[in-house]
């Protein structure tokens, strides 16, 4: 599926994965099936996802992307992303919280509108 509303790319190094407008559970899960690609092939471990145009998706679709985040975990096997989430409002932050996080995990954060602070933190403590 080629849909200009999602964009997954390799830049410099890291995993750029963009979503816009209205989110649907196929836009997630292709998204997601080419992070775990791109992030094999390129042996990246560093993902930015820019949030900062995508509409408030339903609670349902956020679940989904926890689900999806949680197999890609499993997928990758030993291998940990370091992921940040590049957000618009605390609305939306207060939902990639709940899509991206998980018990114990300190491997993901959010930003609020600030791309210079979220690739900062991606090339600080990854390897």
């Amino acid at each position: 599926m080629r849909n200009e509303q999602i964009w997954v790319e390799p830049v410099g190094t890291v995993i750029v994965a963009r979503i816009r407008g209205r989110p649907t559970a196929e836009m997630l899960r292709e998204c997601e099936h080419r992070v775990l690609e791109l992030a094999r092939d390129t042996q990246q471990i560093r993902v930015l996802y820019d949030a900062l145009e995508l509409e408030p998706p339903d609670m349902e679709l956020v679940l989904l992307q926890k689900q999806l985040d949680s197999e890609k975990k499993n997928n990758l096997g030993t291998a940990s992303l370091r992921t940040a989430i590049l957000v618009p409002n605390s609305r939306i932050a207060y939902l990639a919280r709940i899509a991206f996080g998980h018990a114990g995990e300190a491997n993901y954060r959010v930003f609020y509108n600030d791309l210079a602070a979220a690739l900062g933190w991606l090339e600080d403590r990854a390897a």
